[in-house]
């Protein structure tokens, strides 16, 4: 049995699909909105330029039936006048194409916005296959559109039989009429029957854009499934993300080691932890841990330390309470800088006393008594935890 979140695509499409669909062509668009914005775009050509447009015909038919010897016999100007006929026509038809291209776009844009893609021009194999034809052709999308289309010819039929029917006394009139006055005629009749249509069309295109739109939104619909394996393809499969945070931490980590050599003391458990510490009163308003570790790293930190000749202090109290309650570049608390400060100016006493030579290992008897707060060290509250009980 197939799994229900693979079958039932239930949930509305994730920004990301909506994205790739785009990029695949998949947009809302409407084409009832197009033939309107056609149809509406010739009615207002008709009454902005309909006059200039009589003048121009009107010029054009006095001309053509204007009789001339001359023409006769000489073909060669019979061609050029025929010439300039095509032109002044073609200037009236190629306005008209642009507008209506013009206004097609503009159509298109307004439903689904600007998309610019050439996925769906790349010739995919699916798309002759006869099964999968079959089955496009019944399709929830199909059939929508196949009953559209048939409730849209035969109201667009409808509205123009009776609107012929209703003018076809007037329509016969301008035979007789003269050819100014049949040309004004006709672009009045023209005008009233372009204006029905445009509104069957307009009421259509009400109804067809927000049906596309929900169309759309039905065909990108997602299964639980389907959500999963966006999620997890846009961030990461647990294991990849595994391996980058274990990526970091190496890379973490060697620049940690990498700072010991530059500071001032380590702090040691003497075993158990070691505590990296550097200050530079120009640059620095407290004491800053550099780096610091427990286990084998702490013995990393001692050797690494011991190489680039920084002092090694062994004072557990203090080391455990930095490596519990301070972070790598994070100044220590305000708690221990009295103890901080106290193993540091012992250090610099030792420096200066051997010449800035190497100071090397630094025993916590060397120093008084360090004055680490009893609450900042975990040993000592485990200790009276256990106590307690």
């Amino acid at each position: 049995m197939a799994d229900e979140s693979s079958q039932n695509k239930t949930l509305p499409a994730t920004p990301r699909k909506i994205r790739k669909a785009r990029e695949e062509g998949q947009i809302a668009r409407s084409r009832d909105l197009g033939h309107f914005a056609v149809v509406a775009g010739a009615l207002g050509a008709l009454l902005l330029a309909g006059p200039l447009m009589a003048a121009m015909l009107r010029e054009l038919v006095a001309d053509g039936l204007r009789v001339d010897p001359a023409l006769v016999a000489d073909p060669q100007r019979m061609v050029e006048r025929l010439a300039g006929f095509v032109w002044q026509g073609g200037a009236v038809v190629i306005a008209l194409g642009a507008l209506v291209i013009a206004l097609a776009v503009a159509a298109a844009t307004l439903v689904g916005g600007w998309n610019f893609t050439a996925k769906p021009l790349v010739p995919k194999l699916g798309k002759i296959n006869p099964i999968a034809g079959f089955g496009r052709m019944f399709s929830k999308q199909q059939l929508t559109d196949t009953l559209k289309a048939s409730v849209l010819a035969v109201v667009l039929g409808t509205v123009g039989a009776l609107y012929l029917h209703a003018k076809l006394g007037e329509i016969q009139q301008v035979i007789a009429l003269p050819l100014p006055a049949a040309l004004a005629e006709a672009s009045g009749l023209l005008f009233g029957g372009l204006a029905l249509l445009a509104l069957a069309l307009a009421g259509f295109a009400l109804v067809d854009v927000p049906l596309q739109r929900h169309l759309l939104a039905q065909r990108l619909k997602m299964s639980h499934q389907e959500v999963k394996q966006e999620l997890k393809e846009t961030e990461g499969s647990p294991e990849v993300k595994g391996r980058i945070r274990t990526r970091m931490r190496e890379m973490s980590r060697t620049r940690m080691l990498a700072a010991v050599a530059g500071a001032d003391l380590v702090v040691m458990n003497p075993t158990h932890y070691a505590v990296a510490l550097k200050y530079d009163e120009r640059a620095m308003a407290a004491p800053r841990v550099v780096a610091k570790g427990a286990d084998l790293l702490a013995l990393k930190i001692r050797d690494l330390a011991r190489e680039a000749r920084v002092p090694v202090l062994q004072a557990p109290p203090l080391a455990r309470a930095l490596y519990a309650h301070t972070e790598v570049d994070q100044e220590v608390p305000a708690a221990l800088f009295a103890a901080v400060a106290q193993v540091l100016a012992h250090v610099y006493r030792l420096r200066d006393a051997l010449g800035r030579g190497r100071v090397g290992d630094i025993a916590e008897g060397d120093l008084p008594p360090l004055p680490v707060p009893p609450e900042l060290d975990p040993h000592r509250r485990r200790g009276a935890a256990g106590a307690d009980a």
